[in-house]
């Protein structure tokens, strides 16, 4: 059944050489009852775990059932210990965070077997040994008896032909040390081959056949009767098929859930780094949509789709004061245009507002029945300008919140006299308070005419105002007025400013900050990846005897690799939703207290978000699986 040839097994200790097995020969026949024994040091526990496939041997030749295994991959030896083998430790080797019935059924789950036939192996065999009662318990819960016997369980679970025992009794009481023997005598007497590591000769005379080993070499082997039991039939539990993918997946995701709740503190540092990237990355968006909101407002709020055209090269030119071309005909000629949803003349002037006893500066500005419009302003109360306002130059005007507050406290402006200049003029409406501006100077718009015959007397505007249709190309619309007033005027003597010219130069210097906000989230997440990798290590290190278990019970490299991904995964997401819920608290504080303009969240950037997290979940948590995974099972049992 088993067969070792030559096998030698050597060590590097301090840099010199230490050899733990020397040449040895060993034939174990299927249904024995075999006792190794030795001193410490003697090479027992390695000659064991060279037989269970826990280490591999420096030279040799090693069989089971005449296949020779050396040679075979980590998968390959993982499958035979887990198929094969059953292994009792002397220090239990239970993984803390998970309950008996969960440790006991841990081999059927690597092997493919679904939850419910795995969950009712396990307790049955759980109640063979007493223990059904203690399923559900952790293992710092029971006795050093009760943790062996769930061993022995765990052992069987897979139908093992081969029991292996490492000092079984060593960490228990003689009551408990003789419980554990009766329980292999009486595997045994079912048909299992029993191989035991031990030092103490009582406990080697329950075995039929005792062989000592010193110094690395086999002393002697007796056999003290020839009597075997045969397994006649292996346990074969329901295996998946079509599901085991999904079925492994499902309980890797439960146990790194398990794992996470289990080690609260630990995943709460590692988390931290995402945490902060996302709230960050959130916030920082958040910022730049709302400020990107505010100023594309601010320029609709000056006209939006819309051209000015002003006297001169250029503003600063100081020779525009002498350019008198600009005219009241040229805005009419322009509104006739069919590109144009109108054309308004702009005349501007200053001087002192009285009402009452009250005289204060104020501003003038004389425009068409669409001026009004082509600011973005709106009326709180009263009319707009008609056309019969402008033909008849009609003395009326639209007063601002501020000379609303300022001169009519207590009183409704509407059809009130006010004097500009010592000129009268009826108030028809007043504008609404504009949000854009803290200024507290006094506005008054009035028809262009009134402002012309009789403030002015100034037959020459200050500038005109047209609106592009909707349809229309704005820059196209820009070069056929251009055009049209250059052959009016003979020269061009004017230039233009176009709103849409302004509204496309402030989007791409938003684009350069959105650059620059993509930029600071990228190097956040960067840094939060790079702490998840690095505690993601440090788990590992803290974990490697969990690890050790694992892969001694049957588990693949890529069943462990998947486990800490999952586990990473799931700690970036965490962190990501974590994140995300801070940014919005931080969202609604700013808002709450700023009242300049507001954080925008929007749901895209949000889900960006999350998924970006578990990618660098899947980045920054392979380094730590592929480190896990690749873990020699009898080095990682032998870490505290």
């Amino acid at each position: 059944m088993i067969k070792l040839q030559n096998i030698t097994k050597s060590y590097m200790i301090d840099s010199n050489s230490y050899t733990a097995l020397k040449s040895i020969n060993l034939e174990i026949k299927k249904g024995e009852f075999v006792a190794i024994i030795g001193q410490s040091g003697s090479g027992k526990s390695t000659l064991m775990n060279i037989i269970g496939c826990l280490d591999t041997p420096t030279s040799g030749k090693y069989f089971i059932n005449d296949k020779d295994i050396i040679g075979l991959s980590g998968d390959e030896l993982a499958s035979l210990r887990r198929e094969y083998f059953g292994f009792i430790f002397q220090k239990y080797n239970l993984i803390s965070s998970i309950n008996s019935l969960q440790n006991v059924a841990l081999p059927s789950l690597y092997g493919g077997v679904n939850k419910n036939d795995r969950e009712k192996m396990a307790l049955e065999l759980l109640d063979d040994l007493g223990l059904k009662d203690k399923a559900n318990q952790i293992p710092n819960k029971l006795s050093g008896g009760q943790q062996q016997r769930v061993s022995i369980a765990r052992a069987l679970i897979n139908g093992a032909e081969v029991i292996l025992a490492d000092e079984p009794t060593g960490a228990l009481d003689s009551k408990s040390g003789k419980m554990v023997m009766e329980i292999l005598s009486n595997l045994h007497k079912l048909g299992h081959t029993i191989v035991i590591v031990t030092h103490d000769l009582n406990i080697a005379n329950h075995a039929n056949r005792v062989i000592e080993i010193k110094d690395g070499k086999i002393l002697s082997d007796t056999i003290k009767n020839d009597e075997k039991f045969i397994l006649d039939k292996k346990p074969q539990l329901k295996k998946m098929s079509l599901n085991y993918t999904l079925n492994l997946f499902i309980e890797s995701f439960l146990m790194s859930i398990n794992s996470i709740f289990s080690h609260k503190f630990r995943s709460l540092l590692t988390m931290l780094g995402i945490i902060i990237a996302i709230a960050s990355v959130i916030c920082v968006v958040a910022l730049g949509e709302g400020s990107q909101e505010k100023i594309l407002s601010s320029i609709k709020a000056v006209g939006t789709n819309t051209i000015t055209i002003y006297p001169g090269k250029n503003f600063g030119d100081l020779m525009a004061r002498n350019i008198k071309t600009l005219s009241v005909d040229d805005s009419r000629i322009l509104g006739n245009e069919l590109y144009l949803d109108y054309s308004t003349p702009n005349i501007a002037t200053s001087g002192i507002v009285t009402y009452k006893n009250l005289n204060l500066n104020a501003s003038l500005r004389g425009g068409g029945k669409d001026s009004l419009k082509v600011d973005k302003i709106e009326l709180e109360s009263g009319r707009n300008f008609t056309k019969d306002d402008i033909f008849r130059s009609n003395s009326v005007v639209i007063i601002d919140h501020n000379a609303k507050k300022q001169l009519f406290k207590n009183e409704n402006p509407i059809g009130k006299i006010i004097f500009f200049n010592k000129i009268p003029a009826k108030i028809i409406g007043v504008a609404k308070k504009d949000d854009f501006s803290n200024s507290d100077n006094i506005k008054i718009y009035a028809p262009f005419s009134f402002v012309i015959s009789k403030i002015t007397g100034n037959r020459h505007i200050n500038s005109i105002t047209v609106k592009v249709k909707d349809e229309a190309d704005a820059q196209i619309a820009e070069k056929n007025l251009v055009e049209l007033l250059t052959k009016k005027h003979g020269r061009k003597d004017f230039f233009t400013r176009n709103s849409d010219t302004i509204k496309k130069t402030a989007q791409s210097t938003l684009a350069t900050m959105n650059l620059l906000i993509l930029s600071i989230a990228a190097i956040s997440l960067l840094v939060g990846g790079i702490g998840v990798m690095n505690i993601m290590l440090v788990s590992v290190k803290e974990r490697t005897k969990e690890i050790g278990i694992k892969i001694a019970i049957g588990a693949t490299t890529s069943n462990i690799k998947c486990q800490f991904l999952i586990e990473a995964i799931i700690l970036c997401l965490i962190g990501g939703i974590l994140g995300l819920c801070l940014a919005y608290a931080l969202g609604c504080a700013f808002n709450f207290s700023n009242s300049d303009f507001d954080m925008k969240f929007r749901i895209f950037p949000a889900l960006i978000s999350l998924m970006v997290s578990s990618i660098v979940g899947v980045i920054f948590g392979y380094i730590p699986a592929k480190n896990a995974s690749k873990l020699n099972p009898i080095d990682a049992l032998l870490q505290e």
